[in-house]
């Protein structure tokens, strides 16, 4: 029985060493041609896109994805009105090309989000720091930033005459 459960403990342990080493951005992903596939699935799903820019070594980018993956709220609303792209920026690739292309986003540090509408061009450029809250990301800021930049949002017909 002690055998069992020290076999039981070693698993637990590796499992958490894994999911804590897991990577979020892929350094060797091609940023632009994402985004090219993105904005077509975004013009066929009526959908924005939600750029995420940051690289593996910054805490505050897992912690941001993490978050968001873990508050079924905010899950829900991005995988329904947004198409999300996770930029990587490090050593390896900084992918300067395309922060170029959207006005040089990581003036603002790390992470860096940029909503893109479904023909690609920016319409907005958040500072990650506005969404923290006590340590962490605040759910009602994530979420309200989500809900002013979508579809919905910036739909005309909602602001008729």
């Amino acid at each position: 029985m002690k055998k069992f459960i020290g076999i039981f403990i070693l698993i637990a342990i590796s499992l958490n060493l894994s999911a804590q080493t897991s990577k979020v951005y892929d350094p060797n992903a091609n940023a632009q041609e994402a985004i090219e596939k993105a904005v077509k699935q975004a013009k066929n799903e009526g959908k924005h896109i939600f750029l995420q820019i940051g690289g593996n070594w910054c805490p505050w980018c897992i912690k941001f994805h993490r978050f968001v993956d873990s508050n079924a709220e905010i899950k829900n609303f991005v995988d329904a009105n947004y198409v999300v792209v996770k930029v990587n920026y490090s050593k390896e690739n900084k992918n300067l090309e395309v922060l170029k292309s959207l006005d040089y986003p990581q003036r603002f540090g790390f992470p860096v989000f940029v909503v893109l509408d479904e023909n690609g061009h920016r319409i907005h450029t958040q500072n990650s720091a506005y969404l923290e809250e006590d340590g962490s990301y605040s759910p009602k800021k994530v979420l309200l930033f989500y809900k002013q930049w979508s579809p919905e949002a910036l739909d005309p017909a909602n602001y008729g005459d």
